[in-house]
């Protein structure tokens, strides 16, 4: 018996690293893993800062308005999208197709890539884009490959094509281009109106139609391998007797989880009639990232929504605990359970009268706070759990374009071209200046590098943002103010997050204390039951 302790022992061990090894694993095959974030916290590199979409900004002590850091030079076309920031440079691209990398610190054009042909505005059977269609969508930066990618409308052989092109961030030089058009499809009625987001290897973008809804069309939802190859695409409205559904959200990119899986709305469809089934429109959808549906919300009036053009068209606000928020034209916010999105008239709770304008492109969310865009004013509405519940906190007749938080205050710009701070507790006006006239209503702002930086029409204007002091103490928070927020402490996952370092850390000490038990019973069982037949 002399060998059987030290193998209890052994298998005590093995026992015990294979526990921890579960723990660290996620415990289950469904367990979550962190999101994307930036790789640095001065960077900006996807629409609405991080891949949960969340418009907070990394730590900043105070934003200087009274002001401008620099303005760039007038650039060759229209800015629809947000700016982003990396490495000392900022990026934005134009509605003439192309892309300008601008110094940080002066605002002075680094380089310029002209990557086709933009489309005549003309030529298309609407909109309201002119006078060239190019890159609407904002960009998305991959830090680890210093790439950029875009999708740019362009003129080839005297017809659109959506274009999925990547650049060397370093230098503008074209790393691929790929023709990401589904097949089939009238590309003259499509508009790749979303922001661009990464996800499991993949350039993730939608597709919707022109200003106008004319023509026919489907909304899409198409991911691309950052290196190329053949795109997967996703189809709303996909029967031979449907179409529309755009997958647009103002500009809003498609929202990430910490599972990978992607949240996106979607606009009113074609079906109207109460003898049709329903066809993903009018909808908040969850995806895997290979694009197969998971399961969707729907309004219980979403025939009489989609008659009317009211679409939900913010995307899908995660929220802790496991909760989602969506909004769009009906003025109606709707509290929805990640796990169990309900399908149609599937919400946890809703709050009607948010505002009095269409409610369009992304918002910003700060704990159980969401800040929703509209074209009156930007509104805010509080979440409470448990009871499920969501109350209307303010509405302000103050800027409306697609918020983002930073240095304590939500930043939103009006279609006048003012740049507004706003309190976030009463959405009173803390801060104010212009920046000129803007391209569109969906414009929104950014920070990193040491700026907030906005685009007016064709231009890119940038103001001080000064970083906090180093400081070893916890933020505190009062009844009127919202801490800034290190985008490592936001949600990143509306089906309960990935389990944090802590958690993990308590699950493997736990872990390794209940087996290190049981192997020392065994043992003391095992010497005992030796010495009685000694």
């Amino acid at each position: 018996m002399t060998g059987r302790p030290g193998s209890l022992r052994r298998i005590t061990g093995l026992l015990a690293l294979a526990s921890a090894t579960w723990v660290l694993g996620g415990g289950q095959a469904g367990a979550a893993a962190l999101s994307p974030r930036p790789v640095d916290p001065r960077s900006w590199t996807v629409y609405h800062h991080d891949a949960a979409g969340t418009g907070v900004a990394a730590p900043v002590a105070a934003v200087d308005t009274t002001t401008r850091a620099w303005t760039s030079p007038t650039l060759d076309g229209k800015i629809y999208g947000e700016p982003l920031v990396s490495s000392g440079r900022v990026y934005v691209a134009t509605e003439n197709d192309t892309v300008y990398a601008l110094s940080s610190a002066t605002g002075a054009v680094v380089w310029s890539s002209h990557v086709g042909t933009p489309v005549p505005s003309g030529s298309l059977p609407c909109g309201d884009i002119s006078p060239t269609l190019g890159i609407t969508g904002t960009p998305v930066i991959d830090q680890s490959r210093n790439e950029i990618f875009v999708v740019a409308d362009e003129l080839v052989n005297g017809v659109p094509a959506h274009m999925l092109v990547g650049l060397d961030a370093a230098s503008g030089k074209s790393e691929m281009t790929q023709d990401v058009d589904p097949a089939g499809v009238d590309t003259a009625a499509l508009l790749q109106r979303t922001g661009l987001t990464l996800d499991a290897g993949q350039v993730v973008f939608g597709f919707g139609g022109n200003d106008g809804d004319c023509a026919t069309y489907r909304g899409w939802l198409v991911a691309v391998g950052e290196t190329g190859g053949t795109p997967v695409d996703f189809a709303v409205d996909a029967a031979a007797d449907e179409s529309q559904g755009a997958i647009w959200m103002g500009g809003a990119a498609p929202v990430v989880d910490s599972s990978g899986h992607l949240w996106v709305g979607v606009g009113n469809g074609s079906v109207t009639s109460a003898g049709h089934a329903y066809d993903n429109s009018d909808s908040a959808l969850e995806l895997s990232p290979s694009l197969q549906l998971m399961q969707f919300f729907a309004p219980s009036d979403w025939r009489s929504n989609n008659a009317n053009d009211l679409d939900l068209s913010t995307p899908p606000a995660l929220l802790p605990g496991g909760q989602v928020l969506i909004a769009g034209k009906t003025h109606t916010a709707y509290l929805l359970n990640a796990a169990h999105l309900g399908g149609i008239g599937g919400q946890q709770a809703a709050v009607g009268s948010v505002c009095s304008g269409d409610m369009d492109g992304g918002d910003a969310v700060v704990g159980m706070t969401v800040y929703l865009p509209c074209l009156t004013g930007i509104s805010a509405v509080r979440v409470a759990r448990s009871p499920a519940a969501s109350r209307l906190l303010w509405s302000t007749g103050t800027g409306g374009g697609p918020p983002i938080v930073a240095a304590g205050l939500v930043w939103t710009l009006a279609q006048s071209g003012s740049l507004y701070g706003l309190d976030p507790a009463t959405g009173r006006v803390r801060q104010q200046t212009s920046i000129g006239t803007l391209a569109n209503h969906f414009s929104t702002p950014s920070v990193g590098d040491g700026l907030l930086l906005a685009a007016s029409a064709n231009q890119v204007v940038a103001f001080t943002a000064t970083a906090p002091a180093p400081s070893t103490s916890k933020p505190t928070t009062t009844g009127n103010t919202v801490p800034t927020v290190d985008p490592s402490s936001q949600p990143t996952a509306a089906r309960g997050g990935a389990m944090s370092p802590g958690v993990i850390a308590g699950f493997i000490v736990g872990g390794l204390v209940v087996i290190g038990g049981i192997g020392w019973f065994l043992l003391r069982r095992r010497m005992s039951s030796t010495g009685r037949h000694a």
